[in-house]
C-alpha cells in the first residue's frame, strides 16, 4: 500500500512539474493540473495520452511524427512548388505567402472549382466522376459508415478494379471505429489497398489515440480532386438520428492544386501503407490549367512546424476589412482566436457566426455556448440553425476569399488532428459561398444579447463545467 502511494506521489508530482514546463498556454495548463489532482490516476493517464504538447517535448513525439518530418526533409521538392501567382492585392499576398511558408503549399491559378453544397449533391457529383476513372482512384476519409453509399461504393470499385483501375482507401481508425472488419475484408477480398490510419495498436495505443487523421480526399487519375467536410456515411443524405441530415459544405476541384491535394493523400498514404510511395509520373501527372480559379491547398497536423489552421483562420479574421462569416458545428476558439475576434468586432469588421442548435456532444455543445455571450456582448451575430445538423467548416472574407474544408475552430483541429482546407481566392466563388451563407443564416435563430444574458442558473453552470474542459478538446 506504501509502495502504490508513493508511486502516485512520484507520478503525480511528474506530472505536475511537467505540465508546469511545457504547458503550451497558461488555460489549459491550468485546466490539467486540477484534472490530475481532482482524478487520482485517471488524471495521470489522461494527461499523458490527451495533454503532453508533443511539439516541445521529444520524448513523447509520435515515431510516426518523426518519420514524418523526415519525409519533408527528403522530399522537399515534391511538396513545395515555386509559387505561381502574383497578387495585386495586399491582403491576399500576405495571406498566400503565410499560408505557404506555414503549410508547404504554393497558391497556384488554373483551377475550376465546384461547390457542393449538401450531402445528395456532393455524392452525386463523385459518384459521376469515380465512373469516370481509367488509372486509379485515392480515397481517404475520417469516418466510413457501413450503409447505402458504402455499399454503393463497393459497386463502383469491383467494376474499377475488373477494368484494371487501381483503388486505395485510407479511413481514419477511432472515426471508422462502426466499420466493421467483414466490410474492409470484402474491399480487400476484390483488391482494393486498404489501410488503417494510426490504428490503436498495443504499444502505441496512448500515443496515436489523441491524434487523428480528419481529412476527407478524394483523387481520380490525379487530375480531379474533392476536398471538404463531409463524409462517407449516410447521415449526410438522410435522417438517422434527431439530429436530421448532416448539413456540410464539400469542394470539387480540376487543376494543379489537385497535385497539391494529392501529395497530402501521398504522404498519409505511405505511412499507413509502411510501403508504396507513389512520388512519380503516373500518379502525378502534369495538370495544365481547367479554368481561371486560384486555389490553395492548407494541410495541417501534430508533425507540422507551425499550426496552420489556426494562423489561417486568425490571419482571415486580422486581415477583414469589411466583414467575416464563419460556419462551423465545433466553435471552441482558443485564447489567441477569442482575441483576433475581440479586436476585429471592436474595430468596425461585421462578423456572423453559424452554427448548429444540436449537437452530437454535449460536452462540445455546452462548451460552444459558454462563448455566446461575449461574443454577443462584442456584436458579433451569432445565429443556430435548428432543422439539420450543421457541419460545414466554412470562413468567408469581405466576400473575396473562401475557405472550405475539415478543419474546426477548436483545439483538436488546430492542434492534434490531421486535416486539409482549401482557400479559394476569387470573388465570384467567395461570393457564391456567402450568398449561400446567409441564406443558411436567414432560415436560423439569431440570438439576442439581453435575452442569453437571461437563461438559467443550470444552463450556465453546464455551460461553466464545460468551458472548464474547452482547452482539453
Amino acid at each position: 500500500m506504501i509502495i502504490a502511494i508513493s508511486i502516485y506521489c512520484i507520478l503525480t508530482a511528474l506530472s505536475i512539474v511537467h505540465i508546469i514546463l511545457y504547458g503550451s498556454r497558461p488555460t489549459k495548463s491550468l485546466s490539467w493540473l486540477l484534472v490530475v489532482l481532482i482524478f487520482p490516476i485517471l488524471g495521470i493517464l489522461l494527461y499523458v495520452i490527451f495533454g503532453i504538447n508533443r511539439r516541445r517535448f521529444k520524448f513523447f513525439k509520435l515515431k510516426q511524427t518523426i518519420r514524418r518530418r523526415l519525409y519533408d526533409e527528403n522530399f522537399k521538392e515534391h511538396l513545395v512548388k515555386k509559387q505561381q501567382i502574383d497578387f495585386n492585392d495586399e491582403s491576399r499576398i500576405k495571406l498566400s505567402k503565410l499560408m505557404r511558408n506555414s503549410s508547404n503549399f504554393s497558391t497556384l491559378p488554373g483551377n475550376e472549382v465546384r461547390v457542393l453544397q449538401n450531402g445528395k449533391e456532393t455524392f452525386d457529383t463523385i459518384f459521376k466522376e469515380l465512373e469516370k476513372a481509367e488509372k486509379f482512384i485515392h480515397l481517404q476519409y475520417y469516418i466510413f459508415e457501413e450503409g447505402e453509399l458504402v455499399n454503393r461504393l463497393y459497386k463502383l470499385v469491383k467494376n474499377k478494379l475488373n477494368n484494371n483501375v487501381e483503388v486505395r482507401i485510407l479511413y481514419d481508425a477511432i472515426g471508422s471505429y462502426s466499420l466493421r472488419k467483414k466490410i474492409i475484408k470484402k474491399f480487400k477480398d476484390i483488391g482494393a489497398k486498404v489501410y488503417p490510419i494510426m490504428p490503436l495498436n498495443y504499444g502505441s495505443f496512448l500515443f496515436t489515440l489523441n491524434y487523428r487523421n480528419h481529412r476527407k480526399i478524394i483523387i481520380i487519375d490525379g487530375k480531379i480532386g474533392f476536398t471538404g467536410g463531409v463524409n462517407i456515411s449516410d447521415k449526410y443524405i438522410k435522417p438517422n438520428s434527431e439530429l436530421g441530415i448532416w448539413d456540410d459544405t464539400h469542394l470539387y476541384l480540376n487543376g494543379p492544386a489537385v497535385d497539391h491535394l494529392h501529395r497530402v493523400f501521398i504522404k498519409d498514404y505511405y505511412f499507413a501503407s509502411n510501403q508504396e510511395l507513389l512520388l512519380t509520373d503516373k500518379y502525378l501527372p502534369e495538370i495544365k490549367n481547367q479554368g481561371n480559379v486560384a486555389v490553395q491547398i492548407i494541410a495541417g497536423g501534430p508533425d507540422s512546424d507551425h499550426p496552420s489552421i489556426m494562423q489561417q483562420y486568425i490571419t482571415m479574421i486580422n486581415l477583414a476589412k469589411k466583414y467575416i462569416y464563419i460556419s462551423n458545428p465545433y466553435f471552441i476558439p482558443n485564447s489567441a482566436m477569442l482575441e483576433a475576434l475581440r479586436i476585429a468586432a471592436l474595430s468596425g469588421v461585421s462578423i456572423k457566426l453559424l452554427v448548429p442548435k444540436k449537437s452530437d456532444s454535449w460536452l462540445a455543445k455546452y462548451s460552444m455556448l459558454s462563448f455566446f455571450e461575449e461574443l454577443l456582448f462584442l456584436g458579433i451575430e451569432v445565429y443556430q440553425q435548428n432543422n439539420d445538423f450543421l457541419h460545414s467548416k466554412v470562413i468567408i472574407m469581405d466576400g473575396d476569399i473562401a475557405s472550405v474544408g475539415s478543419g474546426n475552430f477548436d483545439h483538436r483541429s488546430f492542434e492534434h488532428n490531421f486535416e486539409t482546407n482549401a482557400l479559394i481566392y476569387d470573388r465570384k466563388i467567395s461570393q457564391n459561398i456567402c450568398d449561400d451563407f446567409i441564406s443558411d443564416c436567414n432560415k436560423s435563430i439569431l440570438l439576442n444579447f439581453e435575452d442569453y444574458k437571461r437563461r438559467s442558473l443550470k444552463r450556465k453552470l453546464s455551460e461553466g463545467i464545460a468551458r472548464f474542459f474547452s482547452p482539453l478538446l
